[in-house]
């Protein structure tokens, strides 16, 4: 069973030996606790551990249908960055200006918890805060760019947090090839997910967290968690699934999940690497619209994804929709394309997962006081860092402690539900197939295409 749990990504294959041997004891009857988190990923996590380090004598109880760390916490990009998956505009129409900034900080400042908390724990996460390089690799991008940062000035930020690099400047950090420029931020970490989230619950459970593996839930409801294998009564009940909420019938319309796909390479020899540079690890991507991300791992990999697998219909979740050749073949061009050095060589991981999607792109952090039903979610895949801030944040809300946390726009929002099929089937896919003809259609003619991004925005619900 450890080689089937090693097969799903990369990030499973490479940790310590012995890691998934063997998975915790499943719940073993009805129990009772103070708090009951459904999910062991990040979120789960991230909240069990804080509430611990708030109140050590709270009985607190995660339930988890495979390991922790199966789903997304274990296979992402392993990038810890500070991004927002909407915009300050939309976040500053429900609140206010200073209430978007005081996420954005919030979130940057994130990254150094995520890396203090590792350190602190001792967990060999791979953590490298070599920030963000987004590259421009045609002239339409690299006007991008400059606009980018213009509209990042207007919002306050400044040189310590954003700056426009020429290609002389960006080539020295990440030697792609055709590239005119490039955006730079400090506010990212490349870390290995795995290796962390499988970190983060050992430190939970030294706190005092009880973690069941192999246990599936079935429903939830105010006060109590149904599983396979009995019931658990708490006050509090947190739902932390993620792109796996819609497993949950009463759930199947509050996030989407969306397939995103990686590759990671055999380790990359040091005269290549010479060429490439790419020494202080650091996050990379290009501007295209059909996102892809991409890190140096600590071994001397590359690993790099992004989208392209379509929604399958009534968010149906299947290991066999994690390994699509098309998309997989298309990542490595992509690869290639940026570092043509890399033509032979070898892919050595293919894998696949679900992120969740709320419908208006923005992430929350709910607590419900009469029935005591918690959530958080919806990071849209900007989530490693997110998890940590909204588990501090459900922590807080949890046991009533003051903080500025607690006062954050993303605190007790409700995004509207997915349509019904087949107009969410529908409309998902076609705005996949837009966003690929619309950079299609860029890179052939080399000109904007406006009125299309103002359909893209439509489709996300901005």
């Amino acid at each position: 069973m450890e080689s089937a749990r090693r097969s799903l990504s990369f990030w499973h294959d490479s940790l310590p030996d012995g890691d998934l041997e063997q998975l915790r004891p499943a719940l073993g009857g009805s129990a009772d606790a103070d708090v009951a988190v459904v999910g062991a990923g990040f979120t789960g996590l991230w909240t069990a551990y804080y509430l611990k380090k708030a109140d050590p004598s709270l009985r607190v109880v995660v339930l988890e249908k495979e390991f922790a760390g199966f789903g997304a916490s274990g296979r992402n990009g392993g990038w810890a960055s500070a991004f927002l998956p909407t915009s300050w505009e939309q976040i500053a129409a429900e609140s206010s200006r200073d209430a978007a900034l005081r996420l954005q900080r919030a979130a940057d400042e994130s990254i150094d918890e995520v890396g203090k908390v590792a350190a602190d724990e001792g967990i060999d996460g791979h953590f490298a805060k070599g920030g963000y390089l987004r590259v421009a690799t045609s002239p339409l991008q690299w006007d991008r760019l400059h606009a980018q940062l213009e509209h990042a000035r207007a919002w306050g930020r400044t040189e310590d947090d954003l700056v426009l690099l020429d290609r002389t400047e960006t080539r020295a950090r990440v030697g792609a090839d055709g590239v005119f420029g490039g955006l730079y931020t400090p506010h990212c970490a490349a870390i290995h997910p795995a290796r962390m989230v499988r970190g983060l619950a050992r430190a939970a459970e030294r706190l005092g967290v009880t973690i069941h593996e192999g246990t599936t839930v079935t429903s939830i409801e105010p006060g109590i968690v149904r599983t396979d294998s009995g019931d658990v009564r708490a006050e509090i009940v947190v739902r932390a699934l993620e792109g796996y909420t819609s497993t949950l019938p009463q759930y199947r319309r509050a996030l989407t999940p969306i397939y995103s796909l990686m590759i990671a390479t055999e380790p990359i020899d040091e005269a290549l690497w010479d060429e490439i540079g790419w020494r202080e690890r650091e996050t990379f991507n290009d501007d295209r619209r059909f996102l892809i991300y991409a890190q140096r791992t600590a071994d001397g990999r590359i690993a790099l994804g992004g989208r392209g697998a379509p929604y399958h219909w009534r968010s149906r979740i299947d290991p066999s929709f994690e390994h699509p050749p098309r998309v997989h073949d298309a990542l490595h061009r992509t690869l290639v394309g940026l570092f043509p050095a890399l033509a032979d060589v070898a892919v050595t991981h293919r894998w696949g997962g679900v992120l969740g999607v709320p419908r208006d792109w923005f992430p929350s952090v709910r607590l419900d006081r009469r029935t005591g039903l918690a959530t958080a979610g919806g990071y849209a895949g900007d989530g490693v860092t997110l998890t940590n801030l909204a588990g501090r944040t459900l922590a807080a809300l949890i046991t009533d402690t003051d903080t500025d946390l607690t006062t954050l726009p993303w605190v007790g929002r409700q995004s509207p539900s997915f349509e019904p099929e087949p107009f969410r089937y529908v409309g998902i896919n076609a705005g996949f197939r837009l966003a690929d003809w619309v950079d299609r259609r860029e890179q052939h003619t080399g000109r904007p295409a406006r009125v299309l991004d103002k359909a893209l925005d439509l489709l996300a619900g901005h």
